[in-house]
């Protein structure tokens, strides 16, 4: 599960999930172990893509910023 009391990045929550595929790939997980780490996985790659998401909105931003500047006549 994501953990509440540490702060969790992109690259922490991206090897997890690596972790979680090779544990379900290597076919040793039980059934409800299965479950947790399928939830689990869920929940990060849901954390991942909000995180992605907002960089992406920083970068639309950042163009943003730039085209006005440009306009305004700056460099």
């Amino acid at each position: 599960m994501v953990e509440a009391d540490s702060p969790l990045t992109y690259e922490a929550a991206i090897a997890r999930i690596e972790e979680i595929v090779r544990r379900l790939d290597s076919g040793d997980a039980g059934l409800r172990e299965t479950l947790a780490l399928v939830r689990e996985g869920r929940e990060l790659v849901e954390y991942c893509a909000g995180e992605l998401e907002d960089v992406s909105r920083g970068l639309e931003e950042l163009h943003l910023d730039e085209l006005v500047t440009r306009l305004e006549g700056g460099t």
